[in-house]
């Protein structure tokens, strides 16, 4: 399958894909894009702004995956702003737009939109898997539960958890780039249940 994963961050939903799948990513901090590259050097790598590449070129792949910033719509910044005073901050829509779109444009392919649980009543359903919710337009499996204890854990017991090794990149805020990333094995459960929507769509002759 051709694939776009978007915001792609370090790849963590990207780890355990099977090599044969054409993969681009898209990243706007290049410091993130440059260690993306490094790690899966077989993906094309672009250096941008993953809402607006998607506005224009949805209908070039098979699958896309998205995950939108999600600092907005978080319940711990949310709660931490109430307790310490942060400026308040309206959810990004971009998360919203992205669905819309997606739901308009490819009613068959496979895409799947991935955040955090928000701090209000999502707008539009969704399916929690874990600690994360996915808008999608094919059926989601049960994910493979991960203990996640992203509180107090560190950078070493982060990078365990999701088998990646980020000791020689210099990225800001390497925690928190580890604490957001999908956990490799629900990617590619997720994966694998696009690619049986896929096969699904070709026996039906829509693909």
């Amino acid at each position: 399958m051709r694939i776009l994963n978007l915001y792609a961050g370090v790849g963590g939903n990207r780890r355990l894909w099977p090599g044969h799948h054409q993969v681009t990513a898209v990243e706007y901090d290049p410091t993130i894009a440059a260690a993306y590259a490094d790690l899966y050097p077989d993906d094309e790598v672009i250096t941008g702004d993953a809402h607006e590449y998607l506005l224009h070129h949805h209908d070039e792949f098979d699958f896309i995956w998205s995950s939108p910033p999600c600092q907005t719509h978080s319940r711990m910044r949310y709660h931490l702003g109430s307790a310490k005073g942060f400026e308040p901050k309206y959810p990004d829509m971009s998360l919203y737009e992205e669905i819309v779109l997606l739901r308009a444009k490819r009613q068959e392919r496979p895409w799947v939109i991935e955040n955090v649980l928000p701090w209000y009543e999502p707008l539009i359903p969704a399916r929690q898997l874990n600690r994360h919710l996915y808008w999608s337009n094919f059926e989601l499996s049960d994910a493979p539960k991960q203990v996640e204890k992203l509180r107090k854990a560190q950078i070493p017991d982060l990078q365990e958890l999701h088998g990646i090794d980020l000791s020689k990149y210099r990225i800001p805020n390497k925690r928190q780039v580890l604490r957001n990333m999908v956990p490799p094995c629900v990617g590619l459960s997720i994966l694998n249940d696009a690619e049986n929507h896929m096969s699904s769509l070709a026996t039906a002759g829509l693909s």
